[in-house]
């Protein structure tokens, strides 16, 4: 079934079960999206039970945010709408976890604002426009050596290596360790899935074990970087000081950790869905392909919206408030569905439509408006449109031939696997 096809009608589709990850995120893609438009329509913030797992303990449920305004609104209040208790897991995982997981993104004002305008010093615009020649080099490699052989395996061929390049570049990691990373990365986020963590009464050990393995390699690169720095970004972090405060040795594993699994993952399923995308509307490609440089910034919005890689983040209300009409009680879980509200009829034409050139898109993809929008969110649209102008330029016929292998989650919105083909050598 084609991911993009038009949806059964919401007003007749049967509540869906969100925390049935076997059943309800697994299904096809309008499947899930006619469950969700029914929700906006019949019961825009249901309640529901936690997914029952082997690891922790069941917790008191979650209220589902479905619509846009709910969740622009609790991201726009972090003093109700609390990211401290977790922001990445329907469950209250186990304190060990906040030692490799704990970064900026599980954080609130204080420490949140302290963790950020540090790390911010990594990010300076000279730094940006190096890291901007970067990614039109690795994108020119990555296209260099897949282009004659005509077919390849777009997500780990194309879309995961040009991310991931960029972070580990940025970093100072070795190239000798992208595998390293890319596979415990995986873990990271695909824990749920048996490609990634075959065993799946290991879960908490495989979890632990990948966050080990990348703060481990992060902290002996700071301890070098301090001895010796150089004009990575590692460099950088290690040396800032803000008010005279500098991260620790643990904080800047743990921001690694993050770096790592947010600007890879993010980006790579968004380059992955965006060549889907562009088989299965030809019609949008040709347009994309008329005004390369026009459309870009457009089409690159539009596949962050319709992909919305990050499915959803948790809040955990501060005290009781009122959203959307519903009374919350202090001590709640909201989860934001990034994914549904990216799809609000009441803000977007033809939701599930695919639009290059859709113009207003005040999308969620990012993240909402606060404290919390995503910090590496001009990186990824970047890394997007370097990628694409390559491959629409060089490779303007790549198109798939086969259907997406999807992550089994339902907090990423990923492709495992991509089969793709195109004219070998390019074009001529």
């Amino acid at each position: 079934m084609s991911t993009t096809e038009r949806s059964p009608d919401a007003t007749t589709t049967p509540r869906p079960d969100l925390s049935d990850v076997e059943g309800f995120w697994t299904a096809p893609i309008p499947r899930r999206a006619a469950a969700f438009a029914g929700l906006r329509m019949n019961e825009p913030i249901p309640f529901y039970e936690e997914p029952l797992l082997t690891y922790v303990p069941q917790g008191p449920g979650y209220h589902a945010l479905t619509r846009l305004d709910d969740v622009v609104e609790a991201s726009r209040n972090p003093q109700i709408f609390r990211s401290g208790s977790g922001s990445t897991s329907v469950a209250d995982m186990p304190p060990e976890f906040n030692e490799f997981f704990g970064s900026m993104i599980n954080m609130d004002d204080p420490r949140h604002a302290r963790l950020r305008r540090i790390v911010s010093r990594g990010f300076t615009p000279r730094r940006l426009a190096q890291l901007t020649e970067d990614v039109e080099r690795s994108a020119r490699q990555i296209v260099d050596d897949v282009i004659d052989a005509g077919e390849c395996d777009a997500v780990t061929q194309i879309s995961a290596r040009l991310p991931l390049k960029i972070v580990c570049d940025m970093m100072g990691v070795p190239a000798s360790q992208y595998d390293f990373v890319f596979d415990r990365s995986n873990v990271i986020l695909g824990a749920a899935d048996p490609e990634y963590v075959p065993d799946a009464g290991n879960i908490v050990a495989a979890l632990l074990g990948a966050g080990a393995d990348l703060a481990g390699l992060m902290k002996e690169l700071g301890e070098e970087r301090t001895k010796n720095p150089t004009d990575d970004v590692t460099s950088a972090l290690v040396n800032a000081e803000i008010d005279g405060e500098r991260l620790t040795p643990e904080e800047l594993a743990s921001f690694f950790v993050l770096l790592v699994v947010a600007g890879n993952e993010t980006t790579r399923n968004a380059i992955s869905w965006g060549i889907n995308l562009l088989t299965e509307h030809p019609e949008q490609r040709d347009i994309w392909l008329a005004d390369l440089e026009g459309v870009t910034p457009t089409a690159v919005d539009e596949i962050v919206r319709w992909a919305s890689p990050v499915i959803f983040m948790r809040r955990t209300l501060e005290t009781d408030a009122v959203l959307g009409g519903k009374q919350l009680t202090a001590g709640e879980k909201v989860l934001l569905f990034y994914w549904a509200a990216n799809r609000d009829p009441a803000h977007f034409t033809d939701p599930e439509g695919f639009d290059v050139r859709r113009s207003p898109n005040p999308h969620v993809g990012f993240g909402g408006a606060g404290p919390h929008y995503c910090l590496g969110a001009h990186l990824a649209r970047r890394e997007m449109s370097v990628m694409f102008r390559e491959l629409l330029t060089r490779i303007p016929d790549i198109h798939t031939t086969g259907e997406p292998q999807r992550l089994r989650s339902m907090f990423i919105n990923g492709i495992k696997h991509l089969p793709v083909a195109f004219t070998p050598g390019g074009k001529k």
